[in-house]
């Protein structure tokens, strides 16, 4: 699982919350726009409700 989580441009597939969680921290400095891994992991998050979006923010 590390490799997949590893390349910002492959979508990982579903992840797991904790999955999740540790993609958000491998890619702490990556943006949502340009990395797939942290997208994903942050919809996972908001999906599961382990996290909240500011207003401002796009899904």
């Amino acid at each position: 699982m590390f490799s997949v989580l590893s390349n910002c441009a492959r979508d990982p597939g579903e992840l797991t919350a904790g999955q999740a969680h540790h993609a958000m921290q491998v890619h702490l400095d990556c943006s949502v726009e340009i990395c797939r891994v942290r997208r994903r992991a942050r919809r996972t998050l908001v999906e599961a409700r382990l996290m909240v979006l500011d207003e401002r923010a796009t899904p």
